[in-house]
């Protein structure tokens, strides 16, 4: 797969093979602790020097995530046309009609006929661990919901998502920043910022990291995850190192009519600006069946297609029964996109995106690739085909300068 690249999951137990397509490996704090992901990583260093190939290490911050809590961790069975309390005391158990939440804020952010969603891996209008819910009255800090389907809690923990409100709280909280101490310890290469609204919380951001000795050169990949992002997305993308379209949130601020014009509107304009666009929630039947759907597998292409530089895996890596069997089958359906994907086209577009005159480093950098498109040479310049569309650390030949080796940084 020479293009589109995969950004996984990984679990403790996953063998090295798993390793052999995938870019760089994602640490979700949301999910498990310290040392769990301590020994995830060990295992992904010890695959790494065995399989020889390099692999990345981002973080995943936590990000204002709303949470309900259920201490006895015991299935609650919600039912369609009931009411539910989501109350900010977490002292309180959750039951079937009240659910204690980790932010007592929520019922000064929402109104009458406002939706909120819950549960495990978010909505996605199959899973049965996902419930909607609309809001029908504000009771102190207390809200009150009618649910709209039924559906099984099970767990400690249960994202609630706001559609289309924004919730007062720091993108990078103070749980993300206890983190920082793993973060330096084992080098992250890149930081997923979720819940990113606007260029202060990336600028925030980087100033934390650039206090932290070796993390100065961590790249920034902002997560879009709601309707502020959605509306600050050029701003962000000028102050962000690449973009993740977090589409599982994403599908739940807009229609579904209108999730992929902005998904095709996000990743052209990352295309333009020469920054990675990530797409996730590609394959999550995959999560429990051996083969995606028509649909899915329809959808990693056309993602491939409309300029996407990497597929984020998730569940059907981390907690999917066949890991290995969707990391094979997504970059199979990548390599197939890549063959009729039209580079001289896409070329001409990104060079007259850019205008002139053109900066020295853009220059070498689009002459090479001219020079592939026209002689359809090999070495170096096919390397550089992608210096629009890919980023991953690697080294380049010392005849480039520091500059040229931070853009071109992806030819490898």
């Amino acid at each position: 797969m020479a293009g589109t690249k995969l950004i996984k999951n990984i679990d403790t137990s996953e063998p090295i093979l798993s390793l052999l397509c995938i870019l760089v490996a994602r640490f979700d704090f949301s999910w498990g602790d310290a040392e769990f992901h301590q020994e995830t990583l060990e295992n992904l260093r010890t695959a790494v020097k065995k399989s020889k190939k390099l692999c990345a290490v981002m973080l995943d911050s936590g990000g204002p995530e709303l949470q309900v809590v259920n201490k006895s961790e015991h299935p609650i069975s919600l039912q369609a046309d009931s009411l539910v309390v989501l109350t900010p005391d977490q002292d309180k158990e959750a039951t079937p009609n009240l659910l204690p939440i980790n932010f007592s804020g929520l019922s000064k952010s929402v109104k009458k006929g406002d939706t909120i969603f819950i549960g495990q891996y978010l909505f996605t209008g199959s899973e049965t661990t996902s419930v909607w819910l609309e809001v029908t009255e504000v009771k102190g800090e207390d809200v009150v919901c009618l649910i709209k389907s039924s559906a099984t809690l099970a767990g400690p923990l249960y994202t609630l998502h706001v559609s289309q409100i924004r919730i007062e709280l720091p993108t990078l909280t103070d749980k993300d920043k206890v983190l920082s101490s793993w973060a330096v310890r084992n080098r992250i290469d890149i930081l997923s910022l979720s819940y990113t609204q606007n260029a202060e919380d990336v600028r925030h951001a980087r100033e934390f990291l650039s206090k932290l000795g070796d993390l100065n050169q961590t790249q920034i990949l902002a997560k879009i995850e709601n309707v502020e992002g959605m509306g600050n997305f050029d701003e962000i993308l000028g102050e962000a190192d690449g973009i993740i379209l977090s589409r599982g949130n994403l599908e739940i601020d807009l229609p579904p009519e209108k999730v992929f014009l902005f998904q095709k509107a996000a990743v052209h304009r990352c295309n333009m600006a020469g920054k990675p666009a990530v797409v996730t929630r590609v394959v999550d039947s995959m999560t429990d069946n051996l083969r995606p759907t028509r649909a899915e597998a329809t959808d990693v292409a056309n993602a491939v297609l409309d300029g996407s530089d990497a597929i984020l895996l998730g569940a059907e890596t981390l907690r999917g029964l066949y890991p290995i069997d969707t990391i094979s089958t997504v970059g199979k359906i990548c390599a197939e996109a890549e063959k009729v994907y039209n580079q001289d086209v896409y070329f001409k577009r990104a060079v007259k995106c850019v205008g002139e005159p053109m900066s020295h480093l853009e220059s070498i950098a689009s002459s090479a690739v001219r020079a592939r498109c026209c002689h359809q040479g090999q070495g170096i310049c096919y390397y550089l085909l992608h210096f629009f569309r890919e980023s991953c650390e690697t080294s380049l030949p010392d005849l480039l300068t520091k500059e040229c080796h931070h853009i071109l940084k992806s030819i490898l």
